[in-house]
């Protein structure tokens, strides 16, 4: 059974098996989320993703989660050079996301505001991509995992759960 929870808060503070940090096509985590994830989980994070650049835009790159509570970190190249992404780009990232959470085993999986921010796009077209990515990749393979959108702001956050809402007949949100 899968599961698609909002959830306010920092995703450095979720125990799931994977983390999701976006990037551009250096893979460097040098703002927002992915050098929040860096800050809380080590430079070992961002050195492992580095040496597997660059990549093409939409390509996943999996590392150790550093001192995380999370085991891994899925590097998603979502940002061109300009930090700047549409939600087509988002939406294969995010595909691509939930592949690679698959691929090392993971039963649960947290993902931030994809292109939301620094990425140009507004909350609701962030949550319109991403969660409709999450729902396409799941149907295509089903199997029990557990996907937490992870928001730290209100807008971002209420823009997320009213998608799984929109999309979902149950929903959970924390």
């Amino acid at each position: 059974m899968t599961r698609l929870l909002a959830w306010h808060g920092d995703i450095c503070d979720l125990e799931v098996d994977a983390i999701v940090s976006p990037a551009t096509v250096s893979l460097w985590m040098s703002s927002g989320v992915g050098a929040a994830i860096k800050k809380r989980g080590g430079d070992a994070i961002e050195i492992a993703a580095v040496r597997r650049a660059p990549v093409a835009l939409g390509d996943t790159v999996v590392t150790p989660a550093g001192s995380l509570l999370a085991k891994h970190v899925i590097h998603v190249a979502t940002l061109e050079a300009a930090h700047r992404t549409t939600p087509e780009v988002v939406a294969g990232a995010v595909r691509g996301a939930v592949r690679a959470a698959r691929g090392i085993g993971a039963r649960s999986l947290a993902i931030p505001a994809l292109g939301a921010g620094m990425g140009g796009l507004d909350a609701e077209a962030s949550a319109r991509a991403t969660v409709g990515a999450v729902r396409d990749e799941l149907a295509a393979a089903p199997g029990a995992i557990r996907v937490i959108f992870a928001l730290q702001d209100p807008e971002t956050f209420e823009a997320y759960r009213d998608e799984i809402e929109r999309t979902e007949t149950t929903v959970t949100s924390a």
